[in-house]
């Protein structure tokens, strides 16, 4: 079996498949965010209020990378997955970087900077599980027998 995701359209798949995934999560982000930055960050601060987002925003990763690849009919293998979470990474930057702009006024350099930060810190852990939940999931699933 052929793992490449450039075979046989499989990029098509890979690219929906980290498409759904990172507009599900994303969507979970849109919803959670408000709450946090409106209620949690005033009463916690901020780290606190990030790490009491994340296992939220962790289950909608979980959730996600099961569902988006056996909606776009995506094939196994740990290179799709990996592909499709890098994907839908490079998505989910792109849309943060929009919000930032455009709803909260940041600039390239005030998001490198929040980077630095315990909170940043935090964002940057649930970045690197976003990324690597489709290969999790994926290598959590029980293994058919040839």
């Amino acid at each position: 079996m052929n793992e490449t995701p450039a075979s046989n359209g499989t990029w098509r798949r890979v690219l929906s498949a980290a498409a759904l995934y990172f507009v599900l999560v994303f969507a979970v982000g849109l919803l959670l965010g408000p709450a946090r930055v409106l209620w949690l960050e005033p009463w916690l601060g901020r780290t606190l209020a990030v790490l009491c987002e994340a296992p939220l925003l962790t289950v909608a990763m979980w959730f996600g990378a099961r569902w988006a690849p056996a909606w776009a009919k995506l094939e196994p293998g740990w290179r799709r997955r990996l592909a499709m979470g890098l994907f839908a990474l490079a998505m989910q930057q792109v849309a943060d970087l929009a919000v930032g702009f455009g709803l909260r006024g940041m600039t390239v350099g005030d998001q490198l900077a929040y980077f630095a930060t315990p909170a940043g810190l935090i964002y940057i852990a649930t970045l690197i599980v976003f990324a690597a939940m489709p290969l999790i999931v994926a290598l959590q699933a029980p293994r058919s027998e040839p």
